[in-house]
């Protein structure tokens, strides 16, 4: 039977390319597509997630302390191939049910970033399950939930805004010490945010120079940028990469960032979106092969 509050969340996260409001404002949420073990039949469901490196992400199945697994989870048991959605990319995905060592690991991050996780274990004799969801190569160019390049280029910079504004608000409520989810937060971040450069570069500035010389030298000017903001990048990471990293220091270096990448992606957009948004132009998706 359907649910009518996650109809819901469903509904304003593919409006607002992945952004929601009320019990879910501000949370890492993801829809997870998967297929039921008994019916056959697809099911959507909106979960929070962490970010587990490498392109992976983690979900949680704590119904939120219930004493069984929650319907989602059986599926993906029955059926590991399961659809994500973030907003902005869809994809396939294997799930894989954590085990062992590397539940407990994966779960004692999570508890050390909300502790409510502690919580629901603490309400149920079950152990909450932590399923790690591994995307699956297409091949081709990223499935992009835009009508348009314009829209593209636009979800995908306020897509780093949001996972920036979430970072900093990690920081803002750690302590001394940086934990361990928010270090992967943050090499994740900086990953994808050097993938979606290295993109632009090489397939989409250029496509773009061909047709419009006379946007050269705003082109140049973002090239250069990408040079800064890749130092920037590799500050962070080295920073982050610290055994004995500070979360002040860290916290600085996260700041530097914000500041070049809030100027650059808004330059990006004032020299590059009135030209996608021509008629007739035609800007096709491989121009950001990367993520």
């Amino acid at each position: 039977m359907p649910n009518d509050f996650n109809q819901q969340v469903i509904e304003e996260f593919r409006a607002n390319s992945g952004e929601v409001g009320g019990h879910f404002e501000g949370a890492r949420l993801l829809l997870l597509t998967t297929t039921g073990a008994r019916s056959g039949e697809r099911h959507t469901t909106p979960v929070g997630y962490y970010h587990d490196g490498d392109g992976t992400v983690l979900v949680i199945a704590s119904a939120g302390g219930a004493p069984k697994h929650p319907d989602w989870f059986h599926n993906l048991v029955a059926h590991p191939h399961v659809t994500v959605e973030t907003g902005v990319f869809t994809y396939d995905a294997k799930a894989e049910v954590l085990r062992g060592g590397a539940r407990d690991a994966a779960f004692a991050r999570a508890v050390e970033a909300d502790s409510g996780w502690a919580e629901y274990q603490a309400r149920t004799s079950r152990v909450i399950p932590v399923v790690a969801l591994h995307e699956i190569a297409s091949g081709g160019p990223p499935n992009v939930n835009a009508s348009s390049m314009s829209e593209y280029v636009k979800a995908i910079h306020d897509a780093f805004r949001r996972e920036l504004t979430l970072i900093r608000g990690e920081f803002d409520q750690a302590g001394s010490t940086l934990g361990a989810q928010p270090r992967i937060n943050c090499l994740t971040f900086c990953q994808g945010l050097h993938n979606h450069h290295t993109g632009e570069d090489i397939a989409m500035f250029p496509f773009l120079a061909d047709r419009h010389p006379e946007l050269e030298p705003a082109l140049d000017r973002l090239r250069e940028e990408h040079e800064r903001i890749a130092v920037l990048i590799a500050e962070l990471q080295q920073v982050i990469g610290m055994d004995s990293a500070d979360t002040e220091h860290v916290r600085a270096e996260v700041e530097r960032l914000t500041t070049a990448l809030e100027a650059h992606l808004t330059y990006e957009e004032e020299q590059l979106i009135p030209v996608l948004d021509v008629p007739n132009e035609s800007v096709h998706r491989e121009a950001d092969p990367t993520r």
